[in-house]
């Protein structure tokens, strides 16, 4: 008994030890397989028109972001003030940079729980500003169905991104490119 507890520790302390290394490289490429090219995509829709068009979004970005505040003046972006104008340029930017900065491992953790945020802002945008309430869109835990857009699946994009929180980039990365040039100069 006492050598198959050798072989079961021996295994598992050698998938642990993997596991810390390749953890964190599959969460990122599950990422960028999965959520690059949508966040991308998402973000390439509130441009506006030339190179300026980074701060001067299209009417599409208000009504994806401020639906309800929107209508209220009548789809006319330019009665909006300030903060939504922010708010607005900050959250395309960030369907940008955000997912640029998992990909290539740089600032992995913060820029994890800044998409972690996203989300949640995403999704409370979707319930209460696009009330996407119905039972297919917005799901249910613990129901014998996995395929509700909202509460199902975008579990599973903050459980990747969690990963990256807790456990960094990983090796292959410009965070450890970073560390590991930055170790000699500590010491």
């Amino acid at each position: 008994m006492h050598a198959l507890i050798s072989i079961h520790n021996f295994i598992f302390d050698l998938v642990e030890r993997l596991g810390n290394w390749l953890l964190p490289l599959a969460a990122r490429f599950t990422f960028a397989a999965t959520l690059l090219f949508y966040y991308w995509n998402s973000g390439l829709t509130k441009l506006g028109d030339g190179v300026f068009g980074v701060f001067s979004p299209k009417i599409g970005a208000y009504s994806q972001i401020f639906p309800k505040q929107l209508e209220a003046v009548g789809y006319d972006a330019s009665q909006l003030g300030m903060f939504h104008w922010l708010v607005v340029v900050a959250g395309t930017w960030a369907e940008f940079i955000l997912p640029l900065l998992l990909v290539i491992g740089l600032a992995t953790r913060l820029a994890s729980l800044g998409m972690i945020g996203f989300v949640v802002m995403q999704s409370l945008t979707d319930v209460y500003g696009h009330g996407a309430t119905d039972l297919k869109t917005l799901g249910a835990w613990f129901d014998r169905f996995p395929d509700g857009v909202i509460l199902d699946q975008r579990l599973f994009w903050v459980f990747v991104l969690s990963v990256l929180v807790v456990k960094g980039a990983g090796a292959i990365s410009v965070d450890a490119l970073l560390r590991r040039r930055a170790a000699p100069a500590i010491a």
